[in-house]
């Protein structure tokens, strides 16, 4: 099992850090079958990424990779001890259960929206045409994106001038996905795609067509689409013009 399967695609080890970041925010669905924690120690366990371990621990993912000597693209074997500190720089908290046994944590990403950036700072524009049928959650697990449906076919525009990052299907729960960067603070991401018109490093203009709207990794039609500042999820509607119409900045 491995957690960097994007080896193929000619993504810098930085950037690997930044997508497995991702990997918290589509659907916010959770498993519960979890790897051994003994405090100090971590068993891996089939699906297991650095980031999902880094979650129930409170070890940034770049201290496990440094404890544990492991290069990107963070390749993880099944029955694998990794050592944890359970206190890493980040923010994360850790409550635990009466026995011990069990904690949850808080993302070390999850920082207050008083540090987003302002509105305004950067133009963005409707990713596709459509209903928001799942919007944004601060909660834990929950979206961190917005979920757009409409009917299959319907076009995916990049929302902002960038340059194409990530174009493949290798992240579960994602389906066809595309990731472009725009200057070094920002990341749009735009999953479940039908057909993909754009190659890893492509540069695009804002507003191109860069996908047509479908079901894969999901079970309906929509577009999953998260604007990422800084590695933070935050709520494109905050950012996003009023639907129909342009931005004003």
């Amino acid at each position: 099992m491995f957690a960097g399967s994007l080896t193929r695609n000619p993504i810098t080890a930085v950037f690997c850090l930044t997508l497995a970041l991702l990997l918290a925010g589509c659907s916010g669905s959770k498993s519960s079958d979890m790897g051994s924690y003994s405090g100090a120690v971590y068993t891996v366990k089939r699906g297991d990424t650095l980031y999902r371990i880094s979650r129930m621990t409170g070890t940034s993912v770049k201290d496990i990779a440094r404890m544990n000597n492991i290069p990107a693209p963070y390749t993880l074997e099944v029955g694998q001890q990794l050592r944890v500190n359970g206190s890493s720089s980040s923010s994360a908290k850790k409550s635990t259960t009466s026995k011990g046994k069990t904690a949850k944590v808080t993302p070390s990403y999850a920082v207050p929206q008083s540090s987003w950036p302002p509105v305004g700072q950067r133009c963005w524009i409707w990713p596709a045409s459509g209903k928001v049928v799942v919007p944004y959650s601060l909660s834990e697990g929950g979206n961190k994106g917005i979920d757009i449906a409409a009917a299959r076919g319907t076009p995916v525009y990049a929302s902002g001038a960038g340059k194409v990052v990530y174009v493949g299907n290798q992240l579960r729960g994602y389906g066809n996905l595309i990731m472009i960067k725009h200057g070094e603070d920002y990341i749009t991401a735009y999953a479940h795609n039908d057909t993909m018109l754009v190659n890893n490093g492509q540069n695009v203009k804002a507003g191109q067509k860069i996908a047509t709207m479908g079901s894969t990794g999901t079970d309906s039609v929509k577009l999953h689409f998260q604007i990422r500042y800084k590695a933070t999820a935050i709520d494109p509607l905050r950012y996003l013009p009023a639907p129909g119409s342009k931005p004003k900045c």
